[in-house]
């Protein structure tokens, strides 16, 4: 179903970063993201039809086109703070995607759809099923997540780095409320 959609939609597109960008575009303004969005049976197919999704759906369905054109794309993800960025309350995990174009791998975001810095690549894979960050068994509770990250000049002493590590940031945790409130 999606690789005619997909040769429909960028088939006249210049191949390489350009189709790529094409994809990265089409995803980023047809998806509308919401953690309400997300479930985990959710398919790039269903992205497409429902319109909808969390980052991991972004990341699949743009996915699911490059390998449609015959572009080598893989699933990432990993924590994406707001270096660079304005700030945007608690941070969270993020999913992103990988092509391989020309002789090595290049990021590309389809729910951001702009470069960002910092990411903290956790897993690879071919999908979120090969990339769980988390493998549990049996009843568990998240009750409280904690992640920050701080940009550092290049000339930074491991003095300084650990000094500022002895400081928690003032900010607050992202709870299972404030994560299905968006």
């Amino acid at each position: 179903m999606l690789t005619q959609q997909a040769w429909d939609l960028f088939g006249t597109t210049r191949p390489g970063w350009a189709r790529v960008q094409a994809i990265c575009n089409f995803v980023h303004n047809h998806l509308t993201f919401g953690y309400k969005f997300g479930r985990p049976t959710k398919t790039a197919v269903h992205a497409m039809s429902e319109a909808t999704g969390v980052c991991r759906d972004f990341a699949h369905l743009a996915i699911a086109l490059c390998r449609a054109m015959n572009i080598p794309a893989r699933y990432a993800s990993g924590y994406l703070g707001d270096i660079g960025a304005p700030p945007s309350g608690p941070g969270d995990f993020c999913a992103w995607f990988e092509v391989y174009l020309e002789d090595r791998w290049f990021t590309f975001d389809a729910r951001y759809n702009t470069p960002r810095i910092g990411r903290v690549l956790m897993v690879r894979g071919r999908d979120a099923a090969d990339g769980a960050m988390v493998t549990s068994f049996g009843s568990y509770t998240l009750e409280s997540l904690r992640v920050w990250t701080d940009e550092l000049p290049d000339d930074v002493t491991e003095a300084a780095v650990l000094a500022q590590l002895e400081h928690l940031p003032e900010a607050p945790a992202l709870t299972l409320a404030m994560a299905g409130s968006s």
